[in-house]
Order: structure tokens, then C-alpha cells, then sequence
């Protein structure tokens, strides 16, 4: 028996609502009904923020982070240290690391790690980009804070490899983060310590 619910438009909009991680159908359909509760004009500007999000979002031409200009407000913040460089794996663990607000130089998002298994090697990463800012000079410190997974550390391996002739020091963060951890779920306090902990890297 058809359920007399049932809309061809409902089961599209949740559809597309459970295609984002951690969303559900129940969940979804939840989102669905709460939007249909609302005002046509705030349905309208909740959509206009997403489009407007995908069409005018820019990355960072230095360090690739999210940007609304050329530059993010990171790398444009002279207040900043521009002698240490923090090299992450993705935009999240940058948002992450800001929230401990315990790390006050640059970032540089790698845009994912090493993963065979995945299709992904070196050059699908900005590897060269942050070579080319170490050549750049000015960088005293790289930190590796890489998620400390088989694939992150099969990074931070390369990583250092193509580093270590370059007159910079080469860290890790402390190992507060438990081996196997997505950085980006870590609590606050543990990464905040792991980063001011941080060690020097050993092979």
C-alpha cells in the first residue's frame, strides 16, 4: 500500500539532505519537514547561502585554506608567526587546531595524505607548493600534524624526507592524540597540549 504521505519532491529534497556525512534518512526527512515549517523567504536565503557558499568560495593562493579573497585572514594576520608552518591534512583540522588557540603561526593544507589503497601519491597533494615556500626562506619550524593514521604517517614520513635538506625544524605533534585518531575529533585540551608538546620528528 503507498504511503499517502509520499511526494516525489519530499523524497528528492531528503535524498539530497542524506547524502551529507553523519545525515541519515530519518534525519534527513527531520531537516525536510523543519524547512517546510519555515517561511518561503528563509528556505530561500538558507538555499541562496549554499550556492553563494559554492560560487564564491576561493583558496587561499599560499596555504590553500578556505578564503573569501586571495589571501585567508591567517596568512594576511601579521601578528601571526610567518616562521613556523603547520601542515595539516585538511581545511577541518585547521579549524580545529584555531578552536585550542594555543598555535599562532601559518598553516599549509596538504588536501588530503598519501593513501595507495585511495588512488592518492604525492602529487595529488600541495607538496610542491610547500617546498616552494620553504625556498622561499623565512620558515624556522614545520609542523607535522597529520592525523596519526597508517596513511598520515606514511606522510609525515615523505614529508620529512623531502625536508630534511632544508635548514628548518621538523616536529610532530605530541602523541596525546591516540595512534589510529582522525585529528579533527580530537578534543580541544588533548590538541592543544599535543601541539605545544610538540617533539622533534624521528624516522
Amino acid at each position: 500500500m503507498d504511503n499517502p504521505c509520499s511526494s516525489i519532491l519530499l523524497d528528492n529534497a531528503v535524498k539530497e539532505f542524506s547524502k551529507l556525512p553523519g545525515i541519515g534518512k530519518k534525519t534527513a526527512l527531520r531537516l525536510v519537514l523543519h524547512l517546510l515549517r519555515q517561511s518561503s523567504e528563509d528556505v530561500e536565503q538558507f538555499g541562496n547561502a549554499f550556492i553563494t557558499l559554492r560560487n564564491g568560495i576561493r583558496y587561499c593562493k599560499v596555504c590553500h585554506n578556505i578564503s573569501d579573497s586571495e589571501i585567508c585572514g591567517i596568512c594576511a594576520d601579521e601578528r601571526r608567526d610567518a616562521s613556523q608552518i603547520c601542515v595539516v591534512e585538511n581545511i577541518n583540522e585547521v579549524i580545529s587546531i584555531e578552536n585550542t588557540q594555543q598555535f599562532h603561526g601559518l598553516y599549509h593544507v596538504l588536501g588530503g595524505v598519501i593513501s595507495p589503497m585511495d588512488g592518492v601519491g604525492p602529487s595529488d597533494l600541495a607538496i610542491d607548493e610547500l617546498i616552494a615556500r620553504l625556498e622561499a626562506g623565512g620558515i624556522k619550524e614545520v609542523i607535522l600534524a597529520l592525523s596519526p593514521t597508517m596513511e598520515g604517517d606514511t606522510t609525515n614520513f615523505y614529508l620529512y624526507k623531502k625536508l630534511a635538506k632544508y635548514e628548518v625544524e621538523i616536529t610532530t605533534l605530541a602523541r596525546g592524540v591516540s595512534i589510529g585518531d582522525e585529528l579533527e575529533y580530537a578534543d580541544e585540551v588533548t590538541l592543544g597540549r599535543s601541539i605545544l608538546n610538540r617533539t622533534p620528528y624521528k624516522m
